[in-house]
């Protein structure tokens, strides 16, 4: 007998019959019919699953049986469909949730374009008992930082099986977060990931599940969760211990364990400006080098201040009184260019990694450059960056977004408690920028890529820098717990010349055209008017991802 395409996989028990059978119908509407579906009934004390289980395999020899002798926990009856799967990839399907009709039809799609594709997981909603859709989350493409302190991907997840079983197959030691245990192993080894930015996938909302019940319904699922993390930072080699959020059951946190502390350079600009931070006028040189001298707990950096000539020297001797010997004064001689000042306090610099950083911040996470490094230590990762804040506590970056090819600041000016569409400003991610306001890379990859642009003296310079560093296959990080405030246009206009605009779109359109962390059905990060409704319109759009290390 040829292999299916697909097996899909659902561990059973005690499964009401009504849900039952919206579950194998949405099985069995589906448009691409190259599947099977293992069914495993894990001991069920309810006397009719049996009955339904021996309707559905007689009337379609495509629906596969087994029964476990006792009840094992859905580790154990995943497992023992893993067993029975003949199929080249496993598609996950819960069994009080329904499928799109369209859903394996648009992986198969996406597969035939990537064949080297290990992992492919499709955007989601919830429906309740009587099939009414809600709350649909559209998803970033691949994004392994979010994936270590949030389980995003979650349905639809279709897996290679035979990487599957390379890895030993579904590991009780997380059950209840099996899915996102197996997505890290995955991922970690996985040639290609595909994300089809669709809604194929309707999660039953009942009250003994996650997506009805919460953290009430499956506690030790999100401890689970947590020990899955902490497995896979070890695996890879991050210096990280994970912790849960004290508030929020699906979002997770990493606090750095750095085994060394690296030399890191604080390249800072300034031309000695003052302006009125919290009703008193400060030099914003002096107030962000005293805030980095006695909040951070980092011990071995330096700060090099990269001074205008017409600095005055009071300021820097105060500076000098601040800072000590770590403060190293490097002068700028020719007319104002950021990224030229930046580049010029690079080279007098001596530390592994680069921090660069505006003289109008202020220092409020004291771990900041421990989180930073963190990061920047991984081979894969190219630049790191936090959530700042302005003055008066609302959000003035939590990364860059690029809409029609052109860098913006998602949720802007939002309230400082904001959490963001799918608790994206509350989880670390990737982005294809941050500010360099505040940004940390690795002195090789600086000067691998030729530091900042030049003939970008005022704007879009950290953005160039940072699609320098994609082009060159890194990772852009954003780290929602590394916090600063920033007084931003405090010495110069926030506006963006035209001829900037167009020498950026000129460099840079082709890659900035989609940005892969932002769901074609979201508009400025929040979803379109009409996105709630797209699970009914039968299209297929999916995307491919690069190929390359993945984690």
């Amino acid at each position: 007998m040829t292999e299916p395409r697909f097996s899909v996989i659902t561990p059973v028990y005690d499964t009401p019959a009504d849900v039952f059978w919206a579950m194998l119908g949405s099985v069995q509407a589906q448009t691409f019919a190259d599947w099977e579906l293992c069914l495993v009934d894990d001991c069920s004390p309810a006397p009719h699953i049996a009955e339904l289980l021996e309707r559905a395999q007689a009337a379609d020899p495509r629906v596969r049986v087994a029964r476990r002798a006792e009840n094992g926990g859905i580790v154990a009856a995943t497992n023992d469909a893993l067993a029975m799967a003949r199929g080249e990839f496993l598609a996950m399907l819960d069994h009080d949730d329904e499928l799109h009709p369209d859903a394996l039809a648009h992986v198969h799609e996406a597969l035939m374009a990537e064949p080297e594709a290990d992992y492919v997981y499709t955007d989601e909603d919830k429906i309740d008992r009587r099939g009414r859709h809600s709350g649909p989350f559209f998803k970033p493409d691949w994004s392994p930082e979010r994936m270590r302190t949030q389980m995003y991907s979650c349905h639809l997840s279709v897996f290679r099986r035979s990487l599957v079983e390379a890895v030993g197959g579904f590991d009780p030691e997380f059950e209840g977060s099996q899915d996102w245990d197996m997505v890290l192993k995955v991922t970690e080894r996985a040639r290609a990931v595909l994300h089809v930015p669709r809604i194929l996938y309707h999660w039953r909302m009942l009250e003994t599940s996650a997506a009805g019940g919460g953290e009430a319904a499956k506690p030790w699922a999100f401890e689970a969760g947590k020990r899955a993390i902490q497995a896979h930072c070890e695996r890879i080699g991050l210096p990280a211990r994970c912790e849960r959020d004290p508030d929020d059951a699906g979002v997770y946190h990493l606090v750095p364990e750095l085994r060394e502390q690296p030399l890191v350079s604080i390249v800072m600009p300034t031309a000695g400006g003052s302006r009125e931070v919290r009703y008193e006028q400060v030099v914003l040189a002096e107030h962000c080098v005293r805030s980095i001298v006695e909040r951070s707990t980092y011990e071995n950096y330096e700060i090099v201040c990269v001074v205008d000539a017409g600095t005055e020297v009071e300021i820097l001797d105060r500076l000098r009184e601040i800072a000590g010997e770590r403060l190293r004064v490097v002068r700028f001689e020719q007319p104002f260019n950021f990224s030229a000042k930046i580049n010029l306090g690079a080279t007098e610099s001596k530390g592994e990694h680069l921090l660069l950083l505006n003289d109008d911040m202020e220092v409020v996470t004291p771990d900041w450059i421990e989180r930073m490094v963190m990061y920047s230590g991984l081979e894969d990762v190219g630049a790191v960056g936090g959530r700042l804040l302005w003055q008066d506590g609302r959000l003035q970056h939590v990364g860059v977004r690029l809409e029609d090819g052109l860098p913006g600041h998602p949720y802007r000016g939002f309230s400082g408690e904001f959490r963001g569409y799918g608790n994206s400003v509350r989880v670390a991610g990737n982005c294809l920028a941050v500010t360099g306001a505040c940004l940390m890379t690795r002195r090789q990859l600086f000067e691998q890529v030729g530091g900042l642009p030049v003939d970008l003296p005022v704007n879009y310079n950290d953005v160039d820098y940072c699609l320098k560093l994609r082009q060159a296959g890194k990772r852009v990080v954003y780290d929602p717990d590394l916090v600063l405030f920033h007084f931003e246009s405090s010495s110069r206009s926030s506006e963006v010349e035209d001829w900037e605009k167009e020498l950026f779109l000129s460099r840079w359109l082709p890659l900035s055209a989609v940005d892969p962390y932002a769901n074609p059905n979201m508009r400025h990060e929040m979803p379109r008017l009409s996105a709630p409704f797209r699970w009914a319109i039968r299209r297929r759009p999916w995307r491919r991802r690069p190929k390359g290390q993945l984690v």
